[in-house]
């Protein structure tokens, strides 16, 4: 399987990365991966393939998805105008790829209650309706996507989470990174999971704080 992380330098892309090179379960991964700064993820050439990509460079995501089976979008897309959804979703119409993961946030749907789903909708407002936006974009697009709604993050070692989907309220308010690249790597490995679904991801032990959990 032809696997394309796009904004593949991020911390959570960094971990997916690492368990596909090292883990026996993903050998027949064959892994691309985008980002503007190609030499950052130069040491892991030659199991992977490194391509210098700006998403908001149409060209340049059109290229990286050739002949690709399936695309994590590793970022939220805050950009004006969604150029970057809208370039992914281009991208993916021309090359015949039809399955993506897409970062976002928690809260596009107002899913999440309580005092933190307050203090949460106030602190993500600057960039709420582009992140609205990108999962509306997403749905509409003929694609097999699949909305990844993501918590507030920590560095914690333990991987424990819990998966929503886009009609039940969000569980807990924060996950491990590790946590959320292990969701991810289940769909990768079985990538008929929340099909045009868009999931929430978080820590169920950390619901009913008010605050994140680092």
């Amino acid at each position: 399987m032809n696997f394309l992380i796009l904004a593949a330098n991020g911390q959570i892309a960094r971990i997916i990365e690492k368990r596909i090179l090292t883990e026996s379960e993903f050998q027949d991964i064959n892994l691309t991966l985008g980002l503007r700064n190609s030499q950052r993820l130069a040491s892991l050439s030659p199991k992977a393939k490194i391509l210098e990509v700006d998403l908001t460079d149409e060209d340049a995501v059109t290229k990286a998805m050739y002949m690709q089976d399936i695309v994590l979008v590793a970022v939220v897309d805050h950009t004006k105008n969604n150029i970057i959804t809208k370039n992914v979703i281009k991208a993916m119409q021309i090359n015949h790829v039809f399955r993506v993961l897409f970062a976002n946030i928690l809260g596009i749907y107002d899913e999440v209650g309580g005092e933190f789903g307050r203090w949460n909708h106030e602190f993500v407002l600057p960039g709420l309706d582009t992140a609205i936006n990108s999962d509306k974009l997403l749905n509409s697009s003929g694609l097999q996507y699949t909305t990844l709604r993501l918590p507030w993050l920590n560095d914690r070692d333990e991987v424990k989470y819990t998966i929503t989907t886009h009609n039940e309220p969000y569980v807990g308010v924060s996950a491990s990174r590790k946590s959320i690249a292990d969701a991810i790597l289940k769909i990768i490995s079985n990538p008929n999971l929340y099909v045009k679904d868009s999931i929430g991801i978080a820590d169920p032990e950390t619901q009913g704080a008010d605050r994140p959990v680092y």
